[in-house]
């Protein structure tokens, strides 16, 4: 793969990611008031913090990958990769957010 295709890879990742996140953020919040809720409501049932229970969310997906990824790559369709890649990818982008708003709120 050439960095040209690289590139392009990572834009069209980059724009699939973008408007998955805000599908799912429609169909998960939908009155928008706050966008991490359904993250505080399952810290509240696990007795842990918003980020802890993203972060259980997140490692279904990895391990996913995992098993993909021994199994074969060629046992799976793209979109299969695509779904599993993008869900990963956005729940990295809501950790970052996550991370930011708590920093934000502790020097405030």
């Amino acid at each position: 793969m050439t960095t040209k295709e690289l590139e392009i890879v990572f834009e069209e990742q980059v724009q699939h990611c973008r408007e998955v996140l805000l599908r799912k953020g429609k169909e998960y919040t939908p009155d928008e008031a706050e966008r991490f809720s359904s993250f505080k409501t399952a810290a509240e049932l696990q007795h842990t913090s918003q980020v802890n229970a993203m972060l259980g969310m997140l490692s279904k997906h990895i391990v996913s990958l995992y098993d993909m990824s021994f199994i074969g790559a060629e046992h799976y369709d793209m979109a299969t990769w695509d779904e599993k890649i993008t869900d990963s990818l956005n729940y990295l982008f809501i950790l970052k957010a996550m991370i930011k708003e708590e920093i934000t709120h502790k020097e405030h």
